[in-house]
């Protein structure tokens, strides 16, 4: 199961960006800790009370006039509504109720969608709290005074949004089935992929509606095995600006990665490989999803010769670097062409996220891949490699004991991880090495 979805919806300057930022514990904006992917971070994830959930900020409004806001504030409430478990509804004190606010809030209470009213720069309770009363009138519950600049007040947010969490009860509601993503830019042929498994294929066995996402999940069957397909293609509200319209392409990405086992990272073969392909995959890579990337529309493509599909490998290997173990397919969603091998990959990348290794035959390698290639020093002293062990799948999990894990050089992590692919068919999922020092085992 994937963490559950929540959402920040609120006018400008009402401090969106410095609550995020304080609820995910670091300047989100800032950071830029994947290898090859460069974007303004709008989602991060938080814990808390022992609940783990994904956080996405909406903003980025820029209006010119108070009509914008409301459109563009009804836009974010949309999208907020349409991928959110849980909606955070930031309001501002110095600013009072506005009309704004009042109209959004309508058409969050219509959703059904659980909404956790904030008020914002309350800095001195005691002072201000009779003018917090006001936003009573909003009829979404009671209003949560809060100071995201000073960070007063957001452990009774949090409490609010993980007691609406827990009476989702989200858990209930998921497949037992192998779930995949169909994720990509808007017009990438996403719909038609799932169209054609569901018509021509007749591979179709039901619609299964309102799920924890309010999206449509198509269960798929294929050579006598299920699958449940998690749609992203619905882009409902076409923005004319492109930087809004990205923006609600990643919100939709994010959710439906959380869920999924195996993402299927569809790029246009006619438009190329994108800035925008390489966040959508950053997502997936991120949160160790197992990755296929569909390259659609091959059909289309007109000047082929017999290097083209290795020459657009390459293309994709060099924008996507960090997805060096992702398997690439060419597929036309309006022929059929591949889609055959398609479900062939997914399963084949399936089975290698639940591969386990034993310790044993961890270790042979381990001794191996030192005795190839001596771990680095720092100042005259050696890291020394005692052992390794898995503790998890789903993306396969290691534990490297060490004896200073700041001798641990990421080169190094990337040559034991690139000798444990060489070992064994990870072909398709990530790999996940975490270090820690002996010591702290036996502490």
């Amino acid at each position: 199961m994937g963490k559950a979805i929540v959402a920040i919806v609120g006018r400008p300057n009402v401090g969106k960006s410095t609550l995020f930022n304080a609820l995910a514990g670091k300047n989100i904006s800032i950071i830029k800790d994947t290898p090859g992917v460069t974007r303004d971070r709008i989602y991060a994830d938080v814990e808390w009370s022992g609940y783990h959930f994904t956080l996405v900020d909406t903003g980025g409004i820029e209006p010119e006039s108070g009509d914008i806001i409301l459109k563009q504030m009804r836009e974010q409430a949309q999208i907020a509504i349409e991928t959110a478990d849980v909606i955070i509804f930031m309001t501002d004190l110095r600013n009072g109720l506005v009309d704004a606010d009042g109209k959004v809030a309508d058409m969050l209470r219509k959703s059904g969608k659980p909404v956790v009213l904030c008020v914002n720069a309350v800095d001195n309770y005691v002072k201000q709290s009779p003018y917090v009363y006001e936003f009573y009138e909003l009829g979404i519950g009671d209003p949560v005074a809060i100071s995201a600049a000073n960070r007063q007040g957001i452990g009774e947010l949090l409490d609010q949004v993980t007691a609406s969490l827990e009476d989702l009860d989200i858990d209930e509601e998921e497949s037992e089935l192998p779930k995949v993503a169909i994720v990509g830019k808007p017009n990438v042929g996403k719909s038609s992929i799932i169209n054609k498994l569901m018509g021509e294929n007749r591979l179709i066995v039901s619609d299964i509606a309102g799920t924890t996402r309010d999206a449509v999940d198509t269960e798929v069957s294929y050579q006598g095995k299920d699958y449940l397909f998690i749609d992203t293609a619905g882009l409902r509200r076409k923005s004319k600006v492109k930087e809004e319209l990205e923006r609600y392409t990643v919100i939709r990405t994010v959710s439906a990665v959380e869920r999924a086992d195996v993402v299927v990272v569809v790029i246009d073969a006619v438009e190329g490989i994108s800035e925008q392909d390489a966040k959508i995959a950053g997502i997936a890579h991120e949160r160790g999803k197992g990755i296929v990337i569909a390259v659609n529309k091959w059909d289309a493509v007109e000047e082929k010769h017999t290097n083209s599909t290795r020459d657009f490998e390459k293309d994709i290997r060099r924008v996507l670097s960090y997805l060096n173990y992702a398997e690439v397919i060419f597929i036309s969603a309006q022929t059929g062409q591949r889609l055959g091998k398609l479900f062939a990959t997914i399963d084949m990348v399936l089975e290698n996220q639940q591969r386990r290794i034993p310790t044993g035959v961890l270790n042979e390698i381990l001794t191996e891949a030192v005795a190839m290639q001596s771990p680095p020093t720092d100042k005259g002293k050696r890291l020394k490699l005692y052992y390794m062990t898995q503790v998890a799948v789903k993306p396969p999990t290691f534990v490297l004991f060490v004896n200073d894990k700041e001798l641990m050089h990421f080169s190094y992590l990337r040559y034991l991880e690139n000798k444990l692919r060489e070992s064994f068919a990870f072909k398709g999922t990530a790999l996940k090495i975490i270090t820690r020092e002996r010591r702290d085992k036996e502490s």
